[in-house]
């Protein structure tokens, strides 16, 4: 399912004002504070905004809430956790965008795990305040640039090699070690786990974050060739032992494993970015939800 859109106001009307800018809502009379637009009129705007085509199977639907409710703020993260949540109520914000699912499973099927006492917990806290979780996971890699990529891509410094729509990029060369502990600062992350020689030098960098599967890893390295990949999380018997096997066999194959939350989160960061200037009306804030391990 995707996102119903509310005809009572004529579609492109209401997408025509919101792209104006702050001052040209001015003149039309929406003032901050004026005017309260919806869940579903915000979803619309962000469909307009980024050209995105509606998608017909795709699981970036509406967890909670209502798509009539008037949106008080908005908070962009990675994984509505408890602490998210309760950041929201914070800021009086009670629109939530995702980019990963509320509920344990890829669907947010409540039924996945019968009588789960934490996702009535979690429930509860949500319909007590009222919030709104929009996941934003396909659309959010639709975007052009993909947010997601290009947020990692832009917080590591690398603007300048990346391409949309290429997994690749070339950047100088660096060690493994250096490039592990670039990431380390740059993305804010405490542990990176590494496979391969920690002076070999890297220059090719297949930039895959999140969790792409084991099969579409180990097909980038075969096809892309690069120096070292990139990931948020794999499988260890997938992804991993392939990377380790090619070092044995001889080959210089470099893997960094970032962590899923850590690895994508600069994408939301970025979406709070480029969504803050569309809804001049809104407080749109960024709130991580972090690296849910703690090394030892």
């Amino acid at each position: 399912m995707y996102p119903e859109f509310n005809h009572s106001i004529p579609r492109r009307k209401f997408i025509g004002d919101l792209s104006k800018t702050a001052a040209g809502l001015a003149v039309l009379g929406w003032q901050p504070g004026h005017l309260s637009l919806t869940v579903q009129q915000v979803m619309d705007l962000v469909l307009k905004e980024g050209n995105l085509s509606r998608i017909a199977d795709t699981v970036d639907t509406l967890k909670t809430g209502h798509a009539a409710q008037p949106v008080t703020g908005i908070i962009t993260t990675m994984f509505p956790t408890i602490n998210v949540i309760q950041e929201a109520i914070k800021h009086k914000a009670n629109f939530i965008i995702a980019h990963e699912p509320a509920f344990y499973n890829h669907k947010d099927d409540k039924g996945w795990v019968k009588d789960n006492g934490v996702l009535r917990q979690k429930l509860a806290m949500i319909d007590k305040h009222q919030i709104v979780i929009w996941r934003f996971h396909d659309y959010c890699h639709a975007l052009q640039p993909d947010a997601v990529s290009y947020g990692v891509a832009r917080k590591a410094g690398w603007e300048r090699y990346y391409k949309t729509g290429q997994l690749s990029l070339t950047i100088p060369a660096i060690s493994l070690k250096q490039l592990a502990q670039h990431l380390k600062t740059s993305l804010g992350i405490s542990q990176v786990r590494v496979i391969g020689d920690l002076a070999q030098s890297c220059t090719r960098i297949a930039l895959m974050p999140g969790a792409w599967g084991g099969q579409r890893q180990v097909n980038a390295v075969e096809t892309e060739k690069p120096d070292v990949l990139i990931v948020g999380e794999l499988s260890e018997w997938e992804t991993a032992e392939y990377i380790r096997d090619a070092n044995l066999l001889g080959q210089k194959k470099g893997l960094i494993v970032l962590g899923h939350s850590v690895s994508e989160e600069p994408g939301m960061e970025y979406f709070a970015e480029w969504l803050r200037p569309k809804l001049p009306g809104i407080k749109v804030t960024h709130v991580s939800s972090n690296d849910p391990f703690t090394w030892l």
